[in-house]
């Protein structure tokens, strides 16, 4: 049974399987919780194998973390679970063996020759690090620019994408998502109508799906580059767009995508060349391993006898890429401490929930187990371990997380805490999301989903998006008086919206997070009664990615604050509630499309056609004929017609087999029946 652990998605603890092994495919996040789930149970012997790909993640922040945190558990609880962990770009792996008590497997075999080039001025030069400065010229390029191309196009990006496309595939790294739409647009202006006729029906094809992901909206750069198989891949795009630009260039009918470094980090999109635009990210100079995973993606196995790697420099970033494009691997480096210590204090939190440690003695004898204790002489901790682990003790105390017991001296997790590390709430606002759901309580709106959505509105996004006031005023003024009311109550008042959209200052201290969260939250709101990304991106004027990413992220923390509801008997009332506002947020769609949703395949657009020709519930697309649905669904072709029957089939097949598990857990269970009276029947 293959389940899936992501976003909201995914049963804590796991379903039991008696005559079947589950593989999950998890997030990070996931992955942690669904790990405690099996240690709170007992279960985590169970667990024969944890793969973490990408293992130099462990590096990276609060993530690097939690990665950290889960394998560290593992370890320290089970005696059996074998730990494999998989990076192309570790520094220190001798660390990361010690850590794991680990075995270490390097192999420098590439199935495909990879050749890394640098450009400068119109020179291209090999990257050799036995040469003393690191570059050896290569070649002239070969290109004919006219004065007003040189200056639409002084790199040259031009000249090196027609070297390859459209016979071969090609990558473009842009230092920004707006760098990456103006680059593909740019290419398109200058390439030969061969290009439009190259695999013309498919492309035709690919505009029409594309339209239907967004309800008949089409973005107009991918209107103008897709039909010269071009096309941009950045956090902007929807999932649907995402997903059909890779599929069109996994299967060439797209041979040149515009991305964002986003790109390099799992996704398998291999390319004859990869051109790095600049060595950048935004305004950041690359690091080593970046710049690994992007020229990584260079050589097709099976279709490619080599793969290249062009990295564009200006002459005053020459020496910092040597250093780039030559140096070492970065070490990798626990990130307990990251954030002033958030991580150890949330691990700290949740090994004494789960009866791991019960004393600061037996955290101490934990942490030896952990990466930060094979580094914490090269990380400069400035205090020792013990005293870290006291200081998170105190905290966790004065918070009302944790108590201690004052004869046995023993650890332990209050109610707040165990719904804190079960939920997998960042510890930074335990207190802001305990006062939100009381003040919530208090007069909680019941005939819209607005106060419910700004409960579950994700803290860390409040940063990311400041309000448009006179949009916010638009919205505003479209709400019931419940509503307004129901804003007010929490701080953010029609009259503080309209002084700030008349451009007036406003006295009073405003609570930012609050009204930032109430905008993020009409967002939201909007989504639900119209499930339309593109006209509620065009209302906000946010990107349809942000949009997007927003849903995803409140449809992930709703499910971390309902499993926080159900750990405190005071929030009973919102557990229902919050339960079935996931599923909503999940899928953003009406709720009788919500079965089709699960389905792999199935996006709003094709559910809405599902729906539309009778196959209403999973049964019945389960049992659909494939040679029917295509007949019966506009532009549904015969592959992903047996995809979605043999996904339907799938999906019944597992939700039949958690029920028989569940009553076979029933039947199994030891029943304590009272004796039959005497004088009566027997008891059946």
């Amino acid at each position: 049974m293959v389940e899936e652990y992501a976003g909201s998605k995914g049963k804590f603890p796991p379903v039991k399987r008696r005559n079947k092994r589950s593989l999950y495919i998890a997030t990070i996040e996931k992955a942690h919780s669904l790990v405690n789930s099996l240690i709170e149970t007992g279960r985590l012997d169970d667990l024969g194998l944890v793969v973490v790909d990408e293992l130099h993640m462990l590096g990276d922040g609060s993530r690097g973390a939690i990665i950290e945190m889960t394998l560290a558990k593992v370890q320290y609880v089970s005696k059996t679970t074998q730990i494999i962990g998989m990076s192309a770009t570790l520094g220190n792996i001798h660390d990361l063996q010690t850590f794991l008590r680990a075995e270490n497997y390097t192999n420098d075999f590439r199935p495909v020759q990879l050749k890394e080039y640098v450009k400068l001025h119109d020179s291209i030069y090999e990257v050799d690090p036995k040469e003393e400065n690191c570059f050896r010229f290569s070649r002239l390029l070969n290109f004919k620019y006219s004065s007003a191309m040189q200056k639409i196009d002084p790199d040259h990006i031009i000249a090196l994408v027609t070297e390859v496309i459209p016979a071969h595939s090609c990558l473009l790294f842009c230092p920004t998502k707006k760098n990456c739409e103006n680059v593909a647009a740019m290419i398109c202006k200058y390439l030969k109508e061969d290009f439009l006729r190259h695999r013309e029906a498919e492309k035709t094809v690919l505009l029409r799906e594309l339209r239907d992901s967004g309800n008949g909206s089409l973005c107009p750069v991918l209107r103008a580059t897709v039909p010269f198989g071009l096309a941009y891949h950045h956090s902007g795009l929807t999932s649907e767009e995402r997903k059909l630009v890779e599929e069109a260039y996994s299967s060439g009918v797209l041979c040149l995508l515009t991305c964002t470094s986003t790109l390099a980090a799992g996704i398998n999109l291999p390319a004859r060349r990869v051109i790095l635009r600049s060595p950048y990210v935004a305004t950041d100079f690359l690091k080593r391993s970046q710049y690994k995973q992007m020229v990584g993606r260079a050589g097709r196995a099976g279709i490619d006898s080599v793969g290249e790697s062009i990295l564009i420099l200006q002459e005053k970033d020459r020496n910092t890429a040597k250093t780039l494009v030559c140096a070492p691997m970065e070490n990798c480096y626990s990130n307990l401490m990251h954030d002033d210590g958030k991580g150890l204090l949330s691990l700290i939190l949740s090994l004494i929930g789960l009866n791991i440690t019960s004393s600061v003695e037996q955290l101490q004898d934990f942490l030896r187990g952990t990466l930060l204790f094979v580094q914490q002489q090269q990380l400069c901790v400035g205090r020792s371990l013990q005293d870290a682990v006291q200081q998170c003790v105190d905290v966790l105390k004065e918070k009302d997380l944790v108590t201690e017991d004052s004869h046995s001296q023993n650890l332990q997790v209050t109610k707040l805490g165990k719904a804190m590390y079960k939920a997998s709430v960042d510890l930074t606002y335990s207190d802001v999301l305990y006062k939100d759901l009381s003040k919530g309580l208090e007069a909680l709106l019941l005939n819209s989903y607005l106060h419910l959505v700004y409960l579950v509105t994700p803290y860390d996004m409040i940063n990311q998006c400041k309000p448009d006031w006179m949009i916010f005023f638009r919205q505003f003024t479209l709400l019931s008086p419940a509503e307004q009311k129901m804003s007010a109550a929490i701080g953010v008042p029609e009259s503080l919206v309209a002084r700030k959209a008349a451009g007036q200052t406003v006295k009073k201290s405003v609570d930012v997070a609050a009204v930032r969260r109430m905008y993020l939250a009409l967002v939201l709101f909007s989504l639900l009664k119209e499930t339309d990304v593109w006209s509620v991106s065009e209302r906000f004027q946010l990107s349809r990615g942000f949009v997007q990413m927003l849903l995803s992220s409140s449809s992930a923390f709703c499910s971390c604050v309902l499993h926080f509801t159900q750990e405190l008997e005071e929030f009973w009332p919102l557990r229902a509630l919050l339960a079935e506002l996931t599923r909503r947020l999940s899928y953003c769609v009406k709720a009788e499309l919500i079965p089709l949703m699960e389905v792999a395949g199935v996006l709003e657009s094709r559910a809405k056609q599902l729906y539309s020709a009778g196959y209403k519930t999973l049964p019945q697309l389960a049992n659909a004929d494939p040679a029917v649905l295509c007949r019966t669904i506009q532009n549904l072709y015969k592959k992903q017609a047996h995809q979605i029957v043999a996904s339907a089939k799938m999906l019944l097949s597992e939700k039949a087999a958690a029920l028989q598990e569940e009553v076979d857990d029933l039947l199994a269970a030891p029943t304590d029946l009272p004796a039959a009276p005497s004088d009566g029947p027997p008891l059946t």
